[in-house]
């Protein structure tokens, strides 16, 4: 995709498209009637009969209950299956903020090849496609953002009057289906509930460092449709997810990378801030899941990834702030071929609105950086296990954490200053350009550096307690006169807010360290000496 190798110039490094050789294979059974999985786009076949339609389903009501009235109209529209098609990531926050599940592919197609993204042949590759999505009757469109109506749509569970009309719409729906030709696709009738089921299961994965059993997925949300019949789910800490929704045919499941405590992962549509994964056609009863590194590489490591996150706002929530939350909003870009990460906070303003040189050197790319922007990019180069990717994931998001600590302005100085001394020579050597007047604009970076990978150190060690793991980067040593500092009675939740605006190289932290904790002052002047060289 032209996406894919603009995203490369903005991560600023060796991110090519993502090749097989750095999948693991897929191991999920082929979904049902056939279906073939993929994780690239997704291939339509022929478009098929909604039998949520408002005129579908009254024919289907006719043919139950033969009404003498020939003005009793007993269907009414209680939803629109629109389509969006947003000009920029504004937008599609817009929608999102609006409360609409946006999916990137039309809902009354048959799936001819399942895959995790789909872009509309018809719209350039370099822009978003169209978003489909069904929003209630009332629904106020917002008048900036682009958008067709494809069908008025009765959903029976949206209708207050179901409750007391005393009509079996569980039958009409089923009738529905028979009459638009998707018979095939329903549950056979049973005594229980006549074949209608919540879909709920469990999304696990091994951590076999962690635990011999599966451990949950967290905070992910599920999502699962049949024709604009779309329910969503988050898990909890256990995996497990139900759908506030009743079906009768086996519906398509999906992994949707935003996480209930905010933050998203993205890049197999690069345009989208959350990453999909599909699930394929399962029982109406749930799906369930268990992931392991035999499992599709991408949603390994995305499953990763969320936990090392969701880890982390837990420990946040429960040091009542002492450790700072992760900004609203987070976007990871998660990138298998990169070595190294690098936490520019693009979509939280730092970098493209306020870095000229990057400007000169992006060119006509900024407005496709501007389109894609993402905040951290999580390298992941050689990594094969989920302890590998756990802690370089809770690395970035400590960096995101401290990020909120100490505002744009701060982090703008710290990544001019990386940018500097090694990230824009990539950009120079892959765009063939030079750009003058980069200079490190200060200490920052060893800051950053010290506090991430103390961070990441401690709560790698919660999650793993028999490891004696200490990450740092550089020679410099500066993480450890933490680690030291945690090992002789100053914890995370001690050190974590001294890291504000204030503390702009090591010797300033000591001070601030001093001053705060002067019953420690032998402790910290120890570790600044055995470590700080």
């Amino acid at each position: 995709m032209k996406n894919l190798s603009i995203a490369a110039i903005i991560a600023a490094a060796a991110l090519t498209a993502c090749s097989e050789s750095a999948k693991f294979p897929w191991d999920r059974p082929a979904g049902a009637g056939g279906t073939q999985f993929s994780h690239d786009m997704i291939v339509l076949g022929e478009q098929l009969q909604d039998p949520y339609s408002v005129s579908n389903m009254t024919k289907a009501y006719n043919a139950l209950y033969p009404s003498t009235k020939a003005d009793r109209i007993p269907v009414k529209t209680t939803d629109f299956y629109v389509r969006f098609l947003p000009k920029d990531a504004e937008q599609m926050q817009l929608l999102a903020d609006m409360g609409v599940q946006l999916i990137d592919h039309p809902l009354d197609y048959r799936i001819v090849r399942e895959g995790d993204w789909y872009h509309d042949p018809d719209l350039p590759e370099d822009g978003y496609t169209w978003q489909y999505g069904v929003v209630p009757v009332d629904f106020d469109f917002p008048l900036n953002v682009r958008f067709e109506r494809l069908e008025d749509c009765y959903l029976a569970e949206h209708d207050p009057a179901t409750k007391s009309d005393g009509i079996d719409w569980q039958a009409v729906e089923r009738e529905a289906y028979r009459l638009t030709g998707n018979e095939s696709m329903l549950k056979p009738e049973t005594k229980a509930l006549d074949g209608m089921f919540y879909p709920e299961g469990y999304i696990t994965i091994m951590d076999p460092d962690h635990s011999a059993e599966p451990v949950g997925v967290k905070g992910v949300r599920v999502c699962c449709n049949s024709f604009v019949k779309i329910a969503t789910a988050y898990t909890d800490e256990n995996g497990h997810y139900k759908m506030s929704k009743s079906y009768f045919s086996d519906p398509r499941y999906r992994l949707m990378f935003k996480n209930v405590k905010g933050f998203s992962q993205g890049i197999n549509n690069l345009l989208l801030a959350a990453s999909v994964s599909t699930l394929g056609t399962h029982p109406a009863e749930g799906c369930s899941v268990t992931i392991d590194n035999y499992s599709d590489y991408y949603q390994f490591i995305r499953c990763v990834v969320n936990n090392a996150g969701y880890d982390y706002c837990k420990a946040c929530e429960k040091s009542a702030g002492s450790i700072p939350p992760l900004p609203k909003d987070l976007r990871i870009w998660d990138l298998p071929l990169l070595n190294g990460s690098f936490n520019v906070m693009m979509h939280h303003g730092v970098l493209l609105e306020t870095f000229e040189p990057l400007h000169a050197v992006l060119g006509e790319f900024v407005v496709i950086a501007r389109l894609a922007q993402a905040d951290a990019y999580l390298g992941l180069e050689g990594c094969g296990s989920y302890n590998d990717a756990y802690e370089r994931g809770m690395m970035i998001f400590a960096q995101a954490g401290h990020f909120s600590r100490v505002g744009r302005d701060w982090w703008y100085d710290y990544v001019l200053s990386a940018l500097g001394s090694k990230v824009f020579k990539t950009f120079a050597e892959l765009l063939g350009s030079v750009s003058e007047g980069v200079e490190s604009a200060g200490t920052q970076a060893e800051v950053v550096n010290a506090y991430s990978n103390y961070c990441r150190t401690v709560l790698y060690r919660r999650n793993y307690p028999d490891s004696k793991a200490v990450f740092d980067s550089g020679d410099s040593g500066s993480a450890q006169i933490l680690v030291y500092l945690d090992e002789h009675g100053l914890g995370l939740e001690s050190l974590a807010p001294l890291f504000s605006t204030d503390v702009v190289d090591m010797d300033i932290l000591q001070q601030k360290m001093l001053s705060y904790y002067p019953q420690y002052k032998t402790a910290i002047l120890e570790a600044f000496a055995n470590y700080n060289k």
